[in-house]
């Protein structure tokens, strides 16, 4: 079986890219195909003569550098590019989509299975925050007119594109509920794997733990809702750390107190120390699926998480982590009062993370693709 691996954008490491990398080790021959490809930063997990990019874009090292911060200077042209890519030498695509690839055209031959991260949140659920943003600056109403215009087409064409897969598959029912709403079609729910680095040699993480600070792992963004973590510790005088970098980071210095120590960068090796030793992992924000609380988990350690998205489907309240039920300072101070009162069991932990184990997330892909090709083959619907 021919098959063709499609991804928006390849110019920063994150969660969607790591599960395109799941799919190219799965299909070690399989072409990568791709609207902006950045060799520096993934060339060692996508190297170059496995991706084909997108005809309109030069090397994206050679682009300028306002193209290469802020990727909304093509939206206009990027439902063109997809649409032009051929496909009809495969047998299946594969695609991994955030934003517009699940409107790749195959008719019908080969078989298209999209794998859907989210329909593209700035057309949709926050389509208000990025025109807020901006409208900032002497040229904001400019550029709020723009986009109003663009997001306006781009929603006309997204919805219409929706049809094109022959199956989707969701991370969460979070992102299934947002495949519904706004496409009006089905999807099947299979959820992310954990890295097996985490699940290895996972026994006994609680030998040498301390066990004196509640952690946080993440990227230093604000919708990542970090400053109620901090706020909560302050009042409480809770020893917290922050393992991560990001845009964020001085204003959340600004709001910490003295119990608050930011880590910066940390390896695996390092985080799953830092993991290990946590008495919880906080996990405050409102994310589709989040592996953090897995990799948590999967060291022993309880997750205390806002009772929102994808830590809803993964988190058992009581055996292996906390919910806290809005997201404000106050309902996390609650819980975090109240921590101490609950005791957890660190193997449930760990055979909770094991229930989103690479390994069988593997075999449901290779399902689906071989009862897509076995219906196609049949000429009925798969």
């Amino acid at each position: 079986m021919k098959i063709a691996l499609v991804h928006e954008l390849l110019t920063m490491r994150g969660g969607a890219e790591r599960m395109l990398r799941i799919f190219a080790e799965m299909f070690p021959d399989a072409p990568i195909y791709t609207l902006l490809y950045d060799e520096e930063k993934l060339g060692n997990w996508f190297p170059k003569n496995r991706i084909r990019t997108a005809s309109f874009s030069p090397p994206y090292s050679l682009l300028p550098t306002p193209y290469r911060f802020n990727h909304h200077l093509y939206l206009r042209q990027f439902p063109r590019a997809v649409e032009a890519w051929d496909f009809s030498d495969f047998d299946l695509v594969l695609s991994s989509s955030s934003a517009l690839v699940h409107g790749i055209i195959t008719n019908g031959k080969p078989r298209h299975i999209c794998y859907v991260h989210s329909p593209a949140r700035y057309l949709w659920d926050r389509t208000h925050d990025v025109l807020e943003q901006a409208s900032t600056g002497i040229f904001g109403p400019f550029k709020r007119w723009y986009l109003e215009h663009l997001f306006h087409k781009l929603r006309i064409w997204d919805s219409e594109a929706a049809d094109r897969p022959d199956s989707l598959l969701a991370p969460s029912k979070e992102v299934q509920r947002r495949i519904e709403l706004y496409w009006r079609r089905e999807s099947e729910i299979i959820h992310p794997p954990i890295d097996d680095v985490w699940i290895r040699d996972t026994g006994h993480p609680l030998r040498n733990g301390t066990k004196d600070y509640f952690f946080i792992a993440s990227t230093l963004a604000p919708y990542k809702r970090i400053d109620i973590a901090i706020e909560a510790c302050n009042r409480l005088k809770l020893p917290l750390k922050i393992a991560g970098e990001g845009s964020d980071r001085k204003r959340l210095e600004r709001l910490a107190g003295s119990t608050i120590a930011f880590l910066g960068h940390k390896n695996d090796n390092e985080l799953k120390e830092l993991y290990r030793n946590a008495k919880a992992t906080i996990f405050p924000g409102h994310e589709d699926f989040g592996l953090v609380p897995l990799e948590s988990m999967a060291c022993g350690t309880p997750v205390i998480a806002y009772a929102r998205g994808g830590a809803l489907e993964t988190i058992l309240e009581n055996k292996t982590g906390l919910f806290f039920d809005e997201p404000i300072v106050e309902s996390l101070t609650e819980t975090l009062y109240g921590f101490e009162k609950t005791r957890f069991d660190p193997a449930l932990c760990q055979e909770q993370a094991k229930k989103f184990s690479r390994e069988k997330f593997e075999k449901r892909i290779k399902e689906i693709i071989q009862t897509s090709s076995s219906a196609h083959l049949r000429g009925v619907p798969a």
